[in-house]
Parts: C-alpha cells; sequence; structure tokens
C-alpha cells in the first residue's frame, strides 16, 4: 500500500471525479484507475460503487478515506517537523487576492527568503471565495483573503492580519458633493460583486437604500480609482493609508455609517498540519 494510492483515494472523494484528481495531482486517468485498482485488491474491498455514473463511497471506501486522511496527515506532520528548526524547509502553497499580492506580499516574501532560505514559497492569485475553496480542498496551504462572508466553508478558520477602510472615489471637480449625490448623480463604478469585498459594499448600498446606475464591474482596485479619478465615475473601494498616499488627485469620501472596513485575513484549514509553516507568512507580512 503507497501513500501515493492513499493520497489518490482521498483526492477523488474531495473532488468528485477521477478526472479532476488525475489534473490535481499531475497524474494519467489510467494511473488514478491502476492506484485504485491496487488498493482495492490489498484491503479486498470495493472501495466505489461502480453500478452508478457517479463516484459513490461504498461503506468500507468512506472508511477508508477517513483512516488515509489520518495517515497523510501524520506522514505530512512528521516531514514538516523533521524540516523544522531554526530555518524551516519545505515548500508552502498560498494564494493572496490582487491587492495585496500587489502591495504587502512581496515585501513579505522578500522576508522570508532572507530568513528562512530553505521555505520555497509558491503564489497563485485569486478571489477570495475561488482561494477559500481551494484551501478547504487541499491545494493551498492557506489564502490572504478578504475576512470571510457568509455562506463559506465552516472547516475553515482565519487569523486577522491587517484592516483597510472603504472609501468613495469621485473626479476632484465634484468636490463638495455628499457620497450619496455622488452615486445618484455619477456612472457606478463597481468593485466586482464576486468578490467578498464586493459583497460588503453591496450590502452597505442595500441598507442605504441607495440607487446606482452600474456603468462597469472590475476587480481591479487600481483601475477603478484611476478611471473614478479621472470623471469616468463614482467607486468604492477598499483601501489602505499607503493606497491613499498614492492616489492621484481626487474627491475621497468615507464610504458607510460607520465607515466601512475590510479585514485581511489569514485563512487555513483547521485540520492543517503546517500551520508552522504559514504562520511565517503572518510575521512576514508583520514586519
Amino acid at each position: 500500500m503507497s501513500l501515493k494510492a492513499l493520497r489518490t483515494l482521498v483526492t477523488i472523494a474531495r473532488h468528485g471525479t477521477f478526472a479532476r484528481a488525475a489534473d490535481l495531482l499531475s497524474l494519467t486517468p489510467s494511473a488514478v484507475s491502476l492506484h485504485i485498482k491496487t488498493l482495492e485488491e490489498e484491503l479486498q474491498v470495493s472501495l466505489f460503487d461502480r453500478s452508478r455514473r457517479q463516484v459513490v463511497l461504498t461503506e468500507a471506501g468512506q472508511l477508508a478515506v477517513a483512516r488515509a486522511e489520518s495517515i497523510l496527515a501524520a506522514y505530512d506532520e512528521l516531514a514538516d517537523t523533521l524540516a523544522s528548526g531554526p530555518a524551516l524547509r519545505g515548500r508552502l502553497r498560498i494564494g493572496a487576492i490582487h491587492t495585496v499580492l500587489a502591495r504587502r506580499l512581496p515585501r513579505a516574501l522578500v522576508w522570508i527568503k532572507a530568513h528562512h532560505p530553505q521555505l520555497h514559497v509558491s503564489v497563485v492569485s485569486g478571489m477570495s471565495a475561488e482561494l477559500a475553496r481551494r484551501v478547504e480542498d487541499g491545494e493551498l496551504d492557506a489564502a490572504i483573503t478578504t475576512e470571510p462572508v457568509s455562506p463559506y466553508p465552516q472547516i475553515l478558520q482565519y487569523t486577522p492580519l491587517f484592516e483597510d477602510r472603504f472609501w468613495a472615489i469621485a473626479s476632484p471637480e465634484l468636490a463638495g458633493l455628499s457620497v450619496p449625490e455622488l452615486l445618484t448623480s455619477q456612472p457606478f463604478l463597481r468593485f466586482d460583486k464576486r468578490a467578498w469585498a464586493g459583497r460588503q459594499i453591496e450590502q452597505e448600498l442595500r441598507r442605504q437604500r441607495l440607487q446606482v446606475s452600474e456603468q462597469m464591474e472590475l476587480d481591479s482596485q487600481e483601475a477603478l480609482a484611476r478611471m473614478a479619478a479621472m470623471g469616468l465615475g463614482v467607486a468604492i473601494i477598499p483601501m489602505s493609508d499607503e493606497d491613499l498616499e498614492r492616489l492621484p488627485a481626487a474627491t475621497v469620501l468615507p464610504f458607510g455609517e460607520p465607515q466601512l472596513t475590510r479585514r485581511m485575513v489569514l485563512l487555513e484549514h483547521e485540520k492543517s498540519q503546517r500551520q508552522h509553516l504559514s504562520a511565517v507568512l503572518g510575521t512576514a507580512l508583520e514586519a
């Protein structure tokens, strides 16, 4: 019985198809099928109900998956423990939303490289909800996202990192108008509703019963800010104090009553065995 075969079984159970497991594990479909066949022969049980079109675990298969998860977690913990020391070693797979990727994360990665040169960090970008799903599925060890907005997987846990505040941005020629006046008189440049920050904005607009005329919808904080400052409409975006300092000449007003904030967090699976590695990321962001 190999660890690769057990990992294949767990991946199929988590993602629901042999094809998806093959993609995630960088295996051919025939190799995935061979792993399962070998396991079934060694254990002398059927792990999947093959009378159905969809992948369905048998009772024995469900028990095998639970035990396999424990075995793999113990193995991963052993590998990480042996790799730990004054200078951590290993690989950390993280995700980050675009604003963090463009601002804070590069400096954090430089800090990690200087203090833990044998800890290799791979990074992917995406929206908070997408990154949360990938952490839940075990594709990522951790992710820097907006604080989760319901609904989100309850098996995830998060550690607060820092906060941004929400601001309404418009042309400097519109100085003197209130936020409601801006939103009702100018085209609305919307922050993507699929993003958790976008959901926060939408909820506050509804709470204040503000009707907007949507002009465009983007997931780029920088693009929205520049377009709004140039007079193309009004945007509502979360920004740090550093972002505000870099903003071109514009009308800038706090959004929300009280002003809305976005808390950034380090998102992890509650059963993660690699939290001692991902904790380094939090330290690096603070540094």
